[in-house]
């Protein structure tokens, strides 16, 4: 069967370097720190006192209270930044097949701080069980999905994908696939994730994951630096509308880019370790690719994984000089991540908006906080260090890996009809 052509319509976001897509974007390019000391709570205890945390969000700026009430912080992002993408794609509601309409939302933990917060009053207590009743609403990692569905009526295929830190970009490969094979002509796609609390902090702590440079948390996040010393928390969410072709051209809907391709792998090697010759991360870029119908020499711009940990970001590097040879030397490639720190299951989502606006404008947002060369990282390849670079930018590839070895490559390209 011939597959159908899939575009992006809309973008929506809300990160630690802000709170609307316009506002991410221009901090990217300016190549902004979104670090800062933990206000959510007391960290003084903690190996790790900082994070990247969403600035300046009230609940009750989107939602009445009572309903605010109802949704985990992770549930409130995602909603959010879904109604930013929706209205920025101009979809009226009104207008299109809503059994057509889906949503497929990533979390790799989901209500993190429902979760914490109930079973802590809990212990607290007399043992008395005194749970609220929208405990496991609020927790389960699908619950975001049902509620941007319930939002804007869309009955279409709705559902969650976990797989850790690729969690929302498995859930863009599968809203490509279904919209390819005709089952949908829109899909609200993406993640969220709020983990900047105790066991978030603690957990990741404890795996030793997680930089511990209190003295300056806004240049901790280092990737592919030789001084970095893990990555730094991030928390927040973001939404892409991907479309049918016809079905956008129908409605006249404004056009970011193609989404061309997707690959997806598993390192089968390590609960938590990258195969250590980037074995997952080439098979899923090649994948994409492939996929994609191109060849290496079409990809521009890698928006890599890049966490800033001390083996992820040695063996992403080989993946790409593997599989795209000397062509690897002119590719810029960037770790956004040197920003907005990691915010897990809504990474790729995130990620894959800066990939978008950089095919939209030609314009690749930097790697901050380089400042020594690691020898053990081939110091030919253009990690687009510490300041923003124009180019043309005909296609993307964003790269977004997980904990069990999960792998998701997502490739991007100028539209043309």
């Amino acid at each position: 069967m011939e597959l159908k052509r899939v575009v992006v319509t809309g973008l929506g976001s809300l990160t630690p370097l802000g709170n609307t897509v316009p506002e991410y974007w221009e901090a990217l390019l300016n190549g902004v720190s979104g670090a800062d000391m933990i206000t959510r709570f007391d960290a003084s205890k903690f190996k790790t006192q900082f994070a990247c945390e969403v600035k300046n969000f009230n609940a009750e700026q989107f939602f009445d209270r009572k309903e605010a009430r109802k949704y985990d912080l992770y549930a409130q992002f995602g909603i959010v930044a879904s109604d930013e993408a929706i209205k920025d794609a101009g979809i009226d509601v009104e207008k299109i097949n809503l059994d057509r309409a889906g949503v497929i939302w990533g979390s790799g933990i989901g209500g993190l701080i429902t979760f914490y917060n109930e079973v802590s009053d809990f212990a607290k207590g007399d043992g008395t069980p005194r749970y609220n009743p929208f405990f496991i609403p609020k927790m389960i990692a699908d619950i975001t999905a049902g509620h941007i569905s319930i939002r804007n009526g869309f009955r279409g295929p709705n559902f969650c994908t976990v797989s850790a830190c690729a969690s929302s970009a498995n859930a863009m490969a599968d809203a490509l696939t279904y919209i390819r094979l005709g089952k949908a002509d829109i899909f609200v796609c993406g993640g969220s994730e709020a983990a900047c609390v105790q066991p978030g902090i603690g957990g990741f702590n404890a795996m030793q994951a997680l930089s511990t440079r209190n003295d300056d948390p806004k240049t901790a996040s280092r990737p592919f630096d030789k001084d970095r010393d893990g990555f730094v928390l991030g928390e927040g969410g973001a939404a892409l509308i991907f479309e049918e072709l016809e079905h956008a051209l129908a409605r006249g809907a404004k056009i970011y880019c193609e989404v061309a391709g997707a690959g997806l792998s598993a390192d089968a090697y390590h609960m938590t370790a990258p195969h250590p010759e980037g074995l997952g991360a080439y098979n899923s870029m090649k994948s994409a690719l492939e996929d994609a119908g191109l060849k290496p020499e079409a990809i521009d711009h890698i928006n890599t994984h890049g966490t800033s940990t001390p083996l992820g970001d040695i063996v992403e590097p080989l993946a790409i000089v593997k599989l795209f040879g000397e062509h690897a030397y002119n590719i810029n490639i960037n770790s956004t991540k040197s920003m907005t720190g990691h915010l897990l299951g809504a990474a790729g989502a995130v990620e894959a908006v800066a990939s978008v606006l950089a095919v939209k404008n030609d314009i690749i947002p930097p790697t901050i906080n380089h400042f020594t060369d690691d020898p053990e990282i081939d110091s030919k390849l253009n990690f687009t260090f510490n300041k923003a670079v124009k180019r043309t930018v005909n296609v993307a590839l964003s790269n977004t890996f997980g904990f069990g070895g999960h792998n998701a490559s997502i490739i991007f390209k100028k539209f043309n009809k």
